[in-house]
């Protein structure tokens, strides 16, 4: 059984456009170094957990009102980031997605993970133009001439410039390039120059990179000396202009590792621990701005720093009226152990052979979370793909037996849940079937992409963690769909906790010391420094972000307004809120739930 595209004639959500007058002189040729701090949240850039940081909010430009993409996940803001394009035209909906053919890479499932090399590069062998089909900032920059290089994370580091994997793209060092596996052959990863790899293992003395830990210090070391004391000086030999794009892992893996206070939520990611994870990232940063400096390319290089989402601290159940947290309810799948149980249908496996788990009697539950449901799994009902702070649902088709109403019926009942959306080619004409969802396209979830697009899309419960004096945005607590335990971190869901990513920027193109109030997101970012690198976006799809015009010097204020989008009313009276704000034609998604299940939400 294949599951189709819901491809009904949909109205696309407004899309993104340049605002009113906005158009400024193109810059004098410049470098771009685009760093981004992977988890990296707003409020947790303080002159003590990250000065570089801080110098750069501080003396540059600070974001204050910057945004993530939903869901708030890695992949999918990377390819945000990479394209100027929301998740309808990229096609990366989240990190977990259902894919609708086997993948050889992941022994022939079809619901992966995406932060993989050979994931990768099979999913864009397959789906071509709809897996992010539109140029990225690393590939037109690369086109125009510039010397090209990304660092980083696996995954999202590819994800910057996919085209690596047809032997054309920019040149990509992420931490698997050089490994080798547990048989002792090299993983597959983007291929490096045998020259530039003795020189990263003169440079480094390292054949291949450390392993991951957290905090991640000798990975992000390695990574940031091949760019100091390689690159940085090949490239001002060659006297053209760059752009390096340095993906850290910090602090989002050691903010979702973290042991400060295991089974509670205070200090959750807010201890010693994540704030280890902030220092390495900035650590990193740091190296980086002193090598441009050393070899005399600080005054000519714009520095932009963003991190692709925010963080909370994980919960497995909710607190009670007093603000005690009950031992944990939710197990990894609980949402396709649901699932399962509500449509009276049998549960598989995707990521363990597609084995039959019984949860009601043996305790088994998916290895990942995702889950496969059905009364066989290759003629399955429902798929979910578990994102932590937020699931994908998929159903057959345009669902003739009606197996998503029966889903979104109980799911709209269940504690655990903070939004939902239904696909717009379900939910056009049923609204009231619906009661209490959203459109998927009313948060640019629908676009031009093909990759087979969710049914319904599930943002998990936000609180604020009973105890925390943080503030509302760094005490926030989320369900999450994760193996990972209470007081460890995650993210992915909507509240304004997941939604605020740190964003700064400085160099001779930005203003200095200047607090921008308006509205940026990560789609922001390609068009923003595409204008200083003097490359046009791609314009396949119009889910785009805008040039950020006020932040350059001569920018002037951008007028934005704050709106607001309600669901039907359930049968319990509650409507689901999306709370956004507008600049010009783009909207900037701030937080969406039923009130007093959404961290940061207003009822209007």
């Amino acid at each position: 059984m294949r599951f189709a595209r819901l491809s009904a004639a949909l109205a696309l959500a407004i899309c993104a456009a340049l605002p009113a007058g906005s158009a400024l002189a193109a810059p004098a040729q410049h470098n771009v170094l685009l760093f981004i701090a992977d988890g990296l949240r707003y409020s947790s850039v303080t002159p003590q957990t990250a000065p570089t940081m801080w110098k750069i909010k501080t003396q540059g430009v600070d974001f204050t009102n910057s945004h993530s993409i939903y869901p708030t996940l890695t992949t999918a803001n990377a390819s945000a980031i990479a394209t100027g394009h929301y998740l309808g035209d990229t096609g990366d909906y989240a990190n977990t997605l259902f894919v609708d053919f086997p993948l050889k890479a992941k022994e022939n499932s079809n619901v992966t993970f995406l932060e993989d090399d050979s994931i990768l590069a099979e999913l864009k062998a397959h789906f071509g133009g709809d897996y992010l089909g539109q140029a990225s900032l690393a590939k037109l920059a690369r086109d125009k001439g510039m010397n090209v290089v990304v660092l980083g994370k696996v995954g999202p580091a590819a994800i910057q410039d996919i085209t690596v994997f047809n032997d054309e793209g920019a040149l990509v060092l992420d931490d698997a390039v050089g490994r080798k596996g547990v048989d002792g052959q090299p993983v597959f990863a983007p291929p490096a120059d045998p020259q530039l790899a003795k020189a990263i293992v003169a440079a480094t003395g390292m054949d291949e990179p450390p392993a991951t830990a957290a905090p991640n210090d000798a990975q992000e070391k390695y990574l940031a000396t091949i760019a100091t004391d390689v690159l940085l000086p090949k490239f001002k030999a060659e006297k053209k202009p760059f752009l390096i794009v340095f993906w850290s892992r910090d602090p989002d893996n050691t903010q979702h590792q973290v042991q400060d206070s295991l089974g509670k939520l205070v200090p959750g990611v807010n201890g010693a621990m994540g704030h280890s994870g902030i220092a390495d990232a900035d650590a990193a940063l740091k190296s980086l701005t002193d090598g441009l400096a050393k070899q005399g390319l600080d005054k000519t290089t714009d520095v932009f720093v963003t991190a692709d989402h925010g963080f909370s601290t994980i919960a497995k159940s909710l607190p009670d009226k007093n603000g005690e947290l009950p031992p944990p309810a939710l197990p990894q799948g609980f949402l396709a152990i649901d699932v399962s149980k509500w449509l009276g249908k049998k549960l598989f496996d995707p990521d363990a052979g597609f084995s039959e788990l019984d949860y009601a009697n043996a305790g088994e539950h998916p290895a990942r979370g995702d889950g496969v449901i059905g009364d066989t799994a290759d003629s399955p009902d429902a798929i979910v793909a578990a994102n932590g702070g937020s699931d994908l649902i998929y159903v057959r088709g345009n669902d003739p037996d009606g197996t998503a109403k029966r889903i979104f019926d109980q799911l709209i009942q269940q504690d655990y849940v903070g939004v939902v959306f239904v696909n717009d080619a379900l939910l056009k004409g049923h609204e009231k079937d619906f009661a209490g969802a959203l459109p998927m396209s009313a948060v640019n979830l629908l676009g031009s992409s093909h990759v087979p697009n969710p049914s319904i899309v599930v943002g998990f419960r936000s609180f604020v963690a009973p105890g925390c004096k943080l503030g509302d945005q760094l005490c926030a607590a989320e369900i999450a769909d994760t193996s990972l335990q209470t007081g460890q971190g995650m993210h992915g869901s909507f509240s304004r906790a997941d939604t605020r990513n740190f964003m700064a920027a400085m160099g001779p193109d930005f203003k200095q010391r200047f607090a921008d109030p308006a509205p940026v997101s990560n789609a922001d970012i390609n068009p923003t420094l595409g204008h200083i690198l003097g490359v046009t976006p791609s314009s396949q799809g119009r889910l785009v972000g805008r040039v950020a015009t006020e932040v350059f010097k001569k920018g002037k204020p951008v007028t934005v307004t704050r709106g607001w989008r309600a669901s039907e009313k359930t049968a319990a009276g509650a409507k689901a809120i999306l709370n956004y704000q507008q600049v010009g034609g783009t909207r900037y998604f701030d937080t969406a739930g039923f009130p007093g299940r959404t961290v940061g939400l207003s009822p209007h």
